[in-house]
């Protein structure tokens, strides 16, 4: 009996040990040209010292410091933020900062002025379908209260990102 042989280009399994590596750098090509579109720098200012990573933790010091706390409300375009304890100067502007959590050129920020119950401001067609990273300080930034407004949550809690000292 003679056996003719195949090619082989017509093996599968040739096929498969090539299909592989050549799919797997297709995907690694996809992925940093889609990722490449939502990579940002850290909102805080970083200096680097050697290997290690400073970033200034002076404002949200003086925040716990303080004692300060806040909610943030929203009804419809206008925001307001209500002090939960005092400590506040209450003639001051507060600017809030509405940081998306992925793309920078997204991030949102109002001044708020003084009203009768806190502070308030206006936020046009702002985008409640995913969480926002929040940052209430002074013009002067000489302290800040940071919180996480959920998706579709109609108020936020603002803290020091310090914990209090034990």
């Amino acid at each position: 009996m003679s056996t003719l042989q195949r090619s082989p280009w017509r093996e599968p399994l040739v096929w498969l040990i090539i299909a592989l590596p050549v799919m797997s750098v297709v995907a690694a090509f996809a992925l940093l040209f889609f990722a490449e579109d939502t990579i940002d720098s850290v909102a805080d200012p970083v200096k680097s010292t050697a290997q290690v990573q400073v970033v200034d933790l002076a404002p949200d010091l003086e925040a716990r410091r303080v004692g300060l706390a806040a909610e943030v409300t929203r009804t419809g375009d206008r925001i307001d933020v209500v002090p939960l304890a005092a400590g506040f100067d209450r003639n001051a502007r507060l600017e809030l900062r509405l940081r998306h959590p992925v793309r920078e050129a997204d991030d949102r920020s109002v001044t708020l002025v003084a009203t009768a119950a806190g502070w308030s401001g206006d936020v046009p067609s702002l985008d409640a379908t995913h969480d926002w990273n929040l940052e209430l300080a002074p013009p002067d930034r000489r302290w800040r209260l940071l919180g996480r407004w959920p998706a579709h949550a109609a108020q936020a809690a603002l803290r020091p990102s310090l914990a209090s000292a034990q």
